[in-house]
């Protein structure tokens, strides 16, 4: 189904922190979608965001059989573009005027990732580099 979306929770320790949202998931020849997320600001910094983003890759690579994946970030988001290059992302470009932030148009950067540049899957890369480790 063109556009379909799949909404998660994330928590830590049962408490619910934030949210990552798979969006705008197309089949046929192009498998594709865009994945957004945020955290509260009391797990910023904890690597939640990273994980999360991660295993979402893993949801859309495995099972939901996606291609390619997506994602836009401001260019002055340091913290959001730290996440993204943390589990992968190749930036793409700029797309310049992209989204309606706070009544103005913005910049945003374009990342993404295939299914090709993941080997095994994000979230065994992320401990096999040491970044994160099963619980």
């Amino acid at each position: 189904r063109k556009g379909h979306m799949l909404p998660m929770a994330i928590e830590l320790d049962g408490q619910y922190c934030g949210q990552l949202t798979v969006g705008n998931i197309v089949r046929g020849a192009l498998r594709s979608a865009w994945i957004g997320y945020w955290v509260s600001q009391e797990v910023n910094g904890r690597g939640v965001a990273t994980a999360a983003v991660a295993l979402g890759l893993d949801h859309c690579f495995g099972p939901v059989g996606l291609h390619r994946v997506e994602a836009t970030v401001r260019p002055e988001n340091v913290a959001s573009r730290a996440v993204l290059d943390n589990v992968g992302f190749r930036e793409e470009g700029l797309l310049r005027g992209y989204l309606d932030v706070n009544g103005a148009f913005r910049d945003h950067l374009l990342v993404a990732m295939t299914v090709e540049e993941v080997p095994g899957s994000v979230s065994d890369r992320l401990v096999r580099a040491g970044r994160a480790s099963w619980a």
